[in-house]
């Protein structure tokens, strides 16, 4: 047993590990704090809260054993430990047929995640006839590695959200408890990131080939993502998307770190790497903030379609301004965290595109276009967002309020993290430094001081202070006046209705418009007719035209093949004793022919 216990951990645990256990610990602690309050509002269910709280302990238990695991079996059982848990806290609400929907949707999809690891892993040990993490540079040395460590990124980028493997996302995020999916945002899906870095620690393969493979992915990631989440209308399902963008983020990241371990530059290795693993944290840190803003707009109001709400920030100010705080983060500006990590990769892309080569600076001019406008389609989208939801004018009457401290005290301490971050960015670089240097040609020195990490949290300082500098002396001036209030001026039109504002479709109408041959959008509308028309009606639905193509259009057609069939189950006893019958037959003929 001991031998058995030493090959499956390690001694000690390594950076890396360190690094997605402090993550991990910090949104699950948060999310329990949160959820104990979430969670009064279903004291009728006592079996069903103890599962849940049972499965989350659970899920949290397996991903803590999943970092520090060095064996490939180990691995997968804790792995398909952590699928089944998260499963059960996903379908909480199971008297839903969406839920239940949603959770087979991600059962299904966690074990295509399970075959492809398995495969990959497999592979390995065909050929050392080992299934120890400790074997696969062994195998490395025998073979390429390449087609392995492809199917096992396939695989962890399945659970991480990469896109063509997204689809469950936007699924099991609106259908679980508001923080079970800050949770499974924060961390279930990190757990393929920490993935695919823990194979990109073992492996010694063509990193170049596989940094542009890994690089190119991400960015078509996280542009698609940012493109579907700006259409959402579920504000839940707007986040989720959201996921799939700075998971693209995150792997432009470790890609531009692999291809720097390719090229042996220490810097740029470094810089890519590096803002990877501060973007896991950060995001981690905004997402989870942001879904627990979303459980307390939807105990307010009973709604999480945006274009109902409106007006909030004035019944729920302490979440109106969590959530401004987490979208200032999630848009990578200053002088919150989100521009901290983006500002490594950046400085990365600008490293390599110093290249020198045709090649390098090709692919750094265009993977800084698709992370700029990742940028700015993100603002567009969080401005719509919370100018829909928080300001303006209520669309529908509620009788919303502020939650209970255990609903906001945790989303505090987490939004005190991401400012920190962004205003002594440094102290966390090097905090990163031991999972960097666990990494090829990682170089914790080199973040923490050659990128000018120092300047970039000393200009968010002063930006800060003169922000609130601002404030104050604007805020002691206008004390001094009179203040009289009365009906906002209406530009000579004073009868209207909040219905006249904007909404969340004519907001993005011409982003939809100009972007409609990658963008999936159906409209129904019965325009009004006649001198005097009584009504009319308009509604649109953006629909994932990748996921209808690979998914909903294939298992169709799946589905239309098997109903040729369905005259073989006609219910009669008789008919299915022929069936094995003949399929003794048939074996026993294909024996006899083979053997």
């Amino acid at each position: 047993m001991k031998v058995l216990l030493s090959s499956w951990f390690p001694e000690p645990i390594n950076g890396l590990s360190l690094w997605f256990m402090a993550i991990i610990t910090i949104v699950f602690a948060c999310g329990a704090i949160y959820g104990s309050g979430y969670m009064k509002h279903y004291r009728g269910r006592a079996l069903r809260n103890t599962i849940h709280w049972v499965s989350y302990a659970i899920a949290y238990i397996s991903m803590m054993l999943l970092c520090v695991v060095q064996n490939s079996i180990a691995f997968l059982v804790c792995w398909e430990i952590m699928a089944l848990s998260s499963f059960f806290l996903v379908i909480y609400e199971s008297e839903k047929p969406d839920t239940i929907k949603a959770g087979i949707n991600f059962f299904i999809q966690s074990h295509i995640s399970v075959v492809l690891l398995t495969a990959g892993f497999m592979m390995i040990a065909s050929r050392t006839g080992s299934y120890s993490f400790s074997a696969i540079p062994r195998y490395c040395a025998q073979t390429d590695g390449m087609t392995a460590f492809l199917l096992l990124f396939a695989g962890f980028a399945v659970k991480a959200g990469f896109v063509p493997f997204h689809t469950w996302l936007p699924y099991a995020h609106p259908a679980a408890p508001a923080h079970i999916s800050g949770v499974m945002s924060g961390v279930i899906i990190k757990i393929g990131i920490f993935g695919i870095f823990r194979m990109i620690s073992l492996f010694s393969i063509d990193f170049i080939k596989a940094g542009a493979i890994i690089l190119a992915v991400s960015a078509i990631s996280g542009l698609y993502g940012v493109m579907m989440a700006i259409l959402q209308h579920n504000l839940k399902k707007l986040l989720a998307y959201h996921s799939i963008e700075n998971i693209g983020i995150i792997g432009m990241g470790i890609g531009l770190g692999c291809i720097g371990a390719g090229n042996g530059n220490i810097a740029l290795a470094s810089l890519g790497f590096g803002g990877a693993l501060l973007h896991t944290l950060n995001h981690a840190l905004f997402k989870s903030v942001l879904f627990f803003c979303s459980g307390n707009v939807y105990h307010g109001t009973h709604t999480l379609d945006i274009e109902r709400l409106g007006g909030l920030a004035k019944k729920m100010p302490w979440t109106a301004a969590l959530f401004l705080i987490s979208s200032i983060a999630i848009c990578g500006l200053p002088p919150m965290n989100g521009f901290i990590s983006e500002f490594l990769i950046y400085s990365g892309l600008f490293e390599w595109m110093q290249g020198g080569g045709n090649a390098e600076t090709t692919g750094a001019v265009f993977s800084i276009l698709a992370l700029v406008m990742i940028g700015g389609l993100a603002i567009l989208c969080f401005t719509k967002a919370f100018g829909i939801i928080f300001l303006g004018n209520a669309r529908t009457e509620f009788e919303a309020r502020e939650m209970e401290p255990c609903r906001i005290v945790p989303l505090v301490i987490e939004a005190l993290i991401m400012l920190s971050i962004g205003l002594c960015p440094g102290f966390y670089a090097r905090l990163a430094g031991s999972a960097l240097e666990c990494l090829p040609y990682g170089n914790s020195a080199t973040v923490s001081t050659g990128s000018g990490l120092g300047f970039v949290g000393m200009a968010g300082l002063i930006l800060l202070l003169l922000t609130g500098l601002i404030y104050t002396a604007k805020s002691r001036r206008n004390s001094k006046r009179p203040v009289s209030e009365g009906p906002t001026w209406g530009c000579g039109y004073t009868q209207g209705t909040p219905r006249i504002q904007y909404t969340a479709t004519s907001f993005v109408k011409t982003y939809v418009q100009l972007f409609s041959f990658i963008l999936g959008n159906r409209k129904h509308q019965e325009l009004p007719e006649g001198i005097f028309p009584v009504s009319g009606e308009f509604e649109s639905e953006s629909y994932d035209k990748l996921e209808n193509c690979l998914i909903s259009k294939p298992v169709s057609a799946y589905r239309r093949l098997m109903d040729r069939f369905s005259f073989l189950q006609n219910g009669k006893m008789q008919f299915y004793v022929l069936y094995g019958i003949l399929f003794i037959i048939i074996m026993l003929i294909v024996s006899f022919i083979f053997c």
